[in-house]
């Protein structure tokens, strides 16, 4: 692996307050034994729950638990053998060999084939599908291609060998394509199911086959869903839970009251977060866990909607904004100001800790504003294009926007409104272009920087939603791809990074913490430093 990996704050989940004798004893049938049920609140429906098609973290804490790749990220935060129980690699690094190991099955009892994996990862690329992390496969030989160019699905550098063989071709080499390949996106997909019935991810069923420590036995869109331990997992005498239940419930309060109530036995990110102003009394209490992960909160500009096409507009409104007092007066748990993109958790990055601008720079906002408006031709704010503000409904999102709102109107007296609908509406919203202005958090897929500076590599990638491109930008990272020292490939991101951060299309806002409470009793979960968390080696005391 390349040294510029992040610095993971894995840690096996040990306990912590709230729990009560509700939440604690008693199995799922109330035999008075030890608990098999763990429930829990993602907070809202899944965008996706098709491997090829999710994009965002709550159809990944989902996933995570149900499907599996090649590899899976262990509880040392490294890539460890899933599917996979042998790895080779070529000399040049270009050519990877995985076997499949024997015992994979799918839930249905149907073996886990070479075939599945290339048949998803080709499903992924194919340009109809329209799966937005299509990107996060272009490392293979033809997939960019394929996806993008015209190219053949057939000239993808992916080849089932044989029922137990897949042979991947890569277009450079690329040292955490192990990582990569525990990312959701590399999922594999019973061919066979998804063949016979395309639609077998929408509903819970028969059709909805899955890999991982769990199946999924219900799904009540809108509601909840349901998994159980997968009889058929290969590691299933690892697997300590009988089942997860997994509420749908878009209230920070109500989910603490939950948790309070013995409801649920965890509370707070990476699911449903916890509301603000409870923050505080909790940490004091001792009962909040809080960890530093590799994500950032931004705002994204539609550079394609005026006056977010002008430069100066962009960096007046992320000049002007209070990072500081939004960290330390809304959310609360740690979090860092963000004056640039990429954390500082990551290997190289450290200095992002200061970033590439003051925070709250009222001074400069108005330089820029002014330079703006004249290149515009207009006398002052008040003439400014209508501007909203969308983000998905949540309390902290709502305030964080509030706060915004009053500080564009109290530095440079531009107005603004604001926007908010469920996530799934939101989500599309953003894909679709359909936004001035909008919220996103990016997590990290795997352990290297390129994964937030790529995002913007290309105006018609997957997750940029910004519409901005940038020669230059596009050239280093491609370049960096080639690059086999590791100093020079880090200064080429950082150079990237310098471009984007002049150019602002995203506004950050803050870097994330993970704070949570879980039941006393529950022991082994595993939170990343990426902000997901497997409940494959959870159980209760």
């Amino acid at each position: 692996m390349l040294t510029s990996l992040l610095l993971v704050f894995t840690l096996v989940l040990s306990a912590c307050g709230f729990g009560s004798k509700e939440s604690s004893s008693g199995g799922d049938g109330g035999d008075g034994g030890s608990k098999d049920t763990l429930k829990i609140n993602i907070g809202t429906e899944p965008f996706s729950l098709h491997p090829g098609l999710a994009n965002d973290s709550v159809s990944s804490n989902v996933l995570l638990q149900t499907f599996e790749g090649l590899t899976r990220i262990g509880k040392d935060g490294k890539p460890e053998n899933a599917m996979a129980e042998k790895i080779e690699t070529s000399e040049d690094k270009k050519t990877y060999t995985f076997t499949i190991r024997d015992d994979a099955k799918w839930s249905n009892g149907d073996p886990v084939t070479a075939g599945d994996f290339e048949y998803a990862w080709k499903w992924a690329l194919d340009p109809n599908n329209q799966s937005q992390y299509a990107y996060q496969l272009y490392y293979i030989k033809g997939a960019e291609e394929a996806n993008t160019k015209g190219g053949s699905l057939d000239d993808v550098g992916v080849k089932a060998v044989d029922d137990k063989t897949l042979q991947v071709e890569l277009v450079n080499p690329t040292p955490f394509f192990e990582s990569l390949t525990a990312f959701y996106t590399y999922y594999p997909v019973n061919k066979k199911v998804a063949e016979a019935n395309p639609e077998w991810y929408t509903n819970a069923g028969e059709n909805y086959v899955s890999n991982g420590p769990f199946k999924m036995t219900k799904w009540k869109h809108g509601g909840s869903i349901t998994v159980e331990k997968n009889d058929q997992y290969w590691d299933k005498d690892s697997v300590k839970l009988k089942k997860i239940t997994m509420a749908m419930v878009k209230d920070a309060q109500t989910n603490l009251n939950m948790f309070k109530k013995g409801e649920i036995d965890w509370a707070g990110l990476p699911f449903e977060s916890l509301p603000t102003e409870a923050i505080p009394s909790l940490e004091k209490d001792g009962s909040l866990n809080v960890e530093p992960i590799a994500s950032v909160y931004v705002y994204k500009f539609n550079t394609e909607q005026k006056p977010f096409d002008n430069v100066n507009i962009r960096k007046a409104l992320t000049y002007a904004i209070n990072r500081q007092a939004i960290v330390e007066e809304i959310t609360q748990a740690g979090q860092l100001p963000a004056m640039a993109l990429v954390p500082p958790t990551m290997e190289g990055f450290k200095d992002n800790e200061k970033g590439y601008f003051k925070d709250h720079d009222v001074k400069k906002a108005k330089e820029y504003l002014e330079k703006g408006l004249k290149e515009m031709g207009l006398k002052d704010a008040s003439e400014l294009p209508k501007i909203n503000l969308s983000y998905n409904t949540d309390d902290a999102h709502a305030k964080i926007a509030q706060a915004v709102q009053e500080m564009w109107k109290k530095e440079l007296g531009v107005n603004v409104e604001l926007d908010n609908s469920e996530w799934n509406v939101y989500i599309d919203k953003l894909h679709s272009g359909n936004y001035q202005i909008g919220r996103l958090g990016w997590l990290a897929d795997f352990n290297d920087s390129i994964n937030f500076l790529e995002l913007y590599r290309d105006k018609e990638g997957g997750n940029n939603d910004t519409n901005w491109e940038n020669p230059e930008y596009k050239k280093l990272l491609i370049d960096s791809a080639k690059e086999t020292d590791p100093k020079k490939r880090e200064q080429m991101l950082k150079d990237a990074e310098k471009i984007i951060m002049d150019e602002l299309p995203i506004a950050p806002i803050y870097f994330y913490t993970n704070p949570w409470l879980q039941d006393e009793n529950l022991k082994g979960a595993v939170l990343s430093g990426l902000g997901d968390v497997q409940f494959k080696w959870a159980y209760f005391e």
